[in-house]
Order: structure tokens, then C-alpha cells, then sequence
């Protein structure tokens, strides 16, 4: 289904992310602008020639059979995905990348998001790869994954492709909590368009969408195959069980109403289940203890997303004595540091499951950002993030192709790496 209109590929989608004043954001914006172009023009090397016509939109598929497979949004519309074909010698080689968004935890929150993209196809649009970091299709920005067929699942069920379950909603319509239906056919839909004949494989996700490939990570690497090379790549989706400054577990509290409400147990890790509640077997840390598939870990260690809304929400600081320091950590006096810190040590602790996974990896930076896969600045720019002088796109490519052995990177325990900016996607 053809749309008339481009979308742009939004990185960090989030209903709950507090906006900073109005006239903030006016000024923000236009230095953030001027400071790309300059930055294009000096340092990022143009990948079509000066007048040349935009790159070409990758259009929404909706998958077939929705309704009668009950694989539907939120309010009932077929869900969709982008398909951009592979050449070349990247013809058999294929690339699922998982939307994110946030999620819905209550009636009412589920209800509103069906008036947006993420609860209803009536609001997708066609999107352009072109710039978009892993999706991207320039082999010097992108040199491991250029040419694959690179898809992007769009995220409309509000629970990280996993609930399986319906909810009357107040004005008596049905809201349709199927995201592991959706998952699972549009897997099957891209089997019968060349995925079943894939002989390298990669799952992908960002934020919400790198929890959905955490928890269906070990399904997408059983559907081949055992001489077919699948691998896992999760970017900004180890979200910490941890107390806000205030000493509540908020982020618990809406994390439980995800489980609750849309019925994710069918994802969750059995093991995890037999002695913990569901909630906590939602939390990626659990559910990396059980994968098999070898995984690639991205994350900063001071998220911004987590900062803003786990470690600190508004509720927990309701004196707005963290605005300015939830906005750029550069700006925390020492005693909001001690609290950011402590949340990236929580983060790096729980890493250390990876130690005895030799064939897995991670790039755990330093910089203020969430979401680095889906922004060519962040993957792979003379701007990018730096781990000992490898970019993220250096360090993914190399782990999965094999050239290098042991790529753990953590950055130092102090915001200020350097190689970090503050055009990064937060």
C-alpha cells in the first residue's frame, strides 16, 4: 500500500519524555540545525552528487492476512513493515530491525496511542534508509550492511511485540493487545519473500524494539538452519530495574501494567518464571541469562532516555531541581553525578553475565544519548562515538563478521568521553 507522504525515521519515540520549554526548544532547534549543516558540509563526505534527486522512499508493506491471522494494531488496521532489497554479493543476506516507541501500560494510554503511528497503520507513512546508520545503503557510512535486505517492522502494539491479548476500552471499542502475533507473522511473511533462503541473518531493535529482540531473540535464530550465521543486535534496550532518586520503583510500576494488561507471558523466559514474578522476567537482564544466540550489546552507560525517565522522572523531582541536569549531564553539580553515576554502575554490573558469552559483544559508551544504530552521526561519521578508536559501526561489523574476537568495550565511569557530541539522538 502506496502512502503519498515521507516519514522521517524517528529514533526515540516516547509519549512520556518531558519536553523543555517552548521557547528552549525554538532556539535549540535552530543552533542544532545550523550546527548539522556545518557539519555535513565539513566532514561528512556526500553520498550522491550536489543536485542530484532525493534518495528513493522505501514504502509500507501491510502484511497480508492480518485480520484472519489476528496480527493487527492496537485499533485493529494491519501492521507493516519497509522492505529494501539486497544485491550483490548482500543478496542472501537479511536484516530485521524492530521498531520502538515506548509502551502502553493502561486502558486509557493504549486508547490514545491508537490515535498515532504507534497503535495504528492509518498513520504510517513511507520512510528513506538513506542516512539511517545500520539501514543505510552507502557502503562508506555503512560497510558491513549496505547491501542487505535491510526491513523495518513497525511497532503498533505498545508492548514490545509481545502481548497476546484484547481489552475492552471505554468507549466500548476493542483494543487489540497482539504484538507476538505481529511479530511472528511478519517473520513468516518475510520467510516467503527470501528469508527462509538467508545465509547470514541479523535481528535488530532500538529502545523498546531492543527488548523485543532480547525477548525473541533465541525464536527469530531457531527458524534456520544451523550453518546459517544468526546473530542479535541490541541498541539501547538494557533497561535497569533500579529506584528513581526518590526511592520508588516507578519504572517497575509501569513495566508491571505492560505485563499485566497485554499478557506477555508467552514470551518470557521459563526458567526465569519458575521462581520470579513476571514483571521482573520482563527486565533484559533475566532474559539475557537464558539466549543462546551470540548478541551484541549498545548501550550508554548513562542512557539519556533511563536518566530522564527511570532515574530521575518528574514525580521524583517535582522542585525541578534536575531540569537543567537531565537535559545535558555536562550541566549535574557533583551530588546529581553521585546519583548517574551509580546508575551506570548498576548498568555495568549487570554486564557481567556477558564475561562467560565469548561469542557475544558489546559497546557500552559514555556519552548522553539512546538510540546510536539508526543515526549515521552515532554509527559511523568522523563525529561517531569512539571505544579504542572503533566507531559502533566498527565494532558491530567486526564482531559479526568474525575479523574481531572479544569485542567487550566499556567506556571509562565518567561522562566525557571525548569522542562524544551533543547532536547524538537523545
Amino acid at each position: 500500500m502506496a502512502r503519498t507522504t515521507t516519514e522521517p525515521l524517528l529514533l526515540l519515540p516516547h509519549q512520556q519524555q518531558r519536553q523543555p520549554p517552548r521557547t528552549n526548544r525554538v532556539w535549540g532547534a535552530a543552533v542544532a540545525v545550523v550546527l548539522v549543516l556545518l557539519l555535513s558540509l565539513l566532514l561528512l563526505r556526500p553520498s550522491r552528487p550536489f543536485g542530484a534527486p532525493p534518495p528513493p522512499r522505501v514504502e509500507l508493506t501491510l502484511l497480508a492476512g492480518a485480520m484472519e491471522k489476528g496480527a493487527v494494531c492496537l485499533d485493529g488496521t494491519p501492521p507493516g513493515y519497509h522492505l529494501q532489497r539486497g544485491s550483490g554479493d548482500g543478496s542472501n543476506s537479511w536484516l530485521i530491525h524492530l521498531e520502538g516507541g515506548g509502551w502502553c501500560s493502561t486502558v486509557k494510554d493504549c486508547s490514545d496511542r491508537r490515535m498515532t503511528k504507534f497503535g495504528s497503520s492509518n498513520f504510517m507513512r513511507s520512510l528513506r534508509f538513506a542516512g539511517s546508520g545500520i539501514l543505510a545503503d552507502d557502503e562508506q557510512l555503512n560497510p558491513d550492511f549496505y547491501n542487505w535486505n535491510r526491513v523495518y517492522v513497525r511497532y503498533c502494539d505498545g508492548a514490545s511485540f509481545s502481548g497476546d491479548a484484547e481489552y475492552q476500552a471505554q468507549d466500548g471499542s476493542t483494543l487489540h493487545f497482539r504484538g507476538l502475533r505481529i511479530y511472528e507473522a511478519v517473520i513468516d511473511e518475510l520467510m516467503e519473500k527470501g528469508l527462509i533462503n538467508a545465509t547470514q541473518a541479523l535481528l535488530t531493535g532500538c529502545s523498546a524494539g531492543g527488548l523485543a529482540a532480547i525477548l525473541h531473540c533465541d525464536d527469530f535464530s531457531a527458524r534456520f538452519p544451523q550453518e546459517v550465521s544468526v546473530k542479535c543486535l541490541i541498541d539501547a534496550g538494557l533497561f535497569l530495574d533500579e529506584k528513581d532518586i526518590s526511592g520508588e520503583r516507578s519504572f517497575w510500576s509501569m513495566y508491571d501494567g505492560v505485563v499485566q494488561l497485554q499478557n506477555v507471558r508467552e514470551v518470557l523466559p521459563k526458567e526465569c518464571l519458575v521462581d520470579k514474578k513476571p514483571t521482573e522476567c520482563f527486565f533484559p537482564v533475566e532474559v539475557i541469562k537464558t539466549i543462546q544466540t551470540p548478541m551484541f550489546i549498545i548501550n550508554s552507560g548513562y542512557d539519556s532516555w533511563q536518566i530522564q525517565n527511570i532515574l530521575v522522572p518528574n514525580s521524583s523531582a517535582p522542585d525541578n531541581s534536575w531540569l537543567s541536569c537531565k537535559d545535558n549531564i555536562r550541566n549535574c553539580n557533583s551530588t546529581q553525578i553521585e546519583f548517574i553515576n551509580g546508575f551506570r554502575n548498576t548498568m555495568v554490573t549487570n554486564l557481567k553475565v556477558l564475561k562467560e558469552k565469548e561469542d557475544w559483544g558489546m559497546f557500552i559508551d559514555s556519552c548522553f544519548t539512546h538510540c546510536q544504530t539508526l543515526s549515521s552521526m552515532s554509527w559511523n561519521s568522523p563525529t561517531s562515538p569512539r571505544l579504542g578508536n572503533k566507531t559502533i559501526a566498527d565494532a558491530v561489523g567486526g564482531w559479526y563478521s568474525g575479523r574481531r574476537r572479544g569485542v567487550k568495550d566499556i567506556d571509562c565511569p565518567c561522562p566525557g568521553n571525548p569522542t562524544c557530541n551533543s547532536l547524538l539522538p537523545t
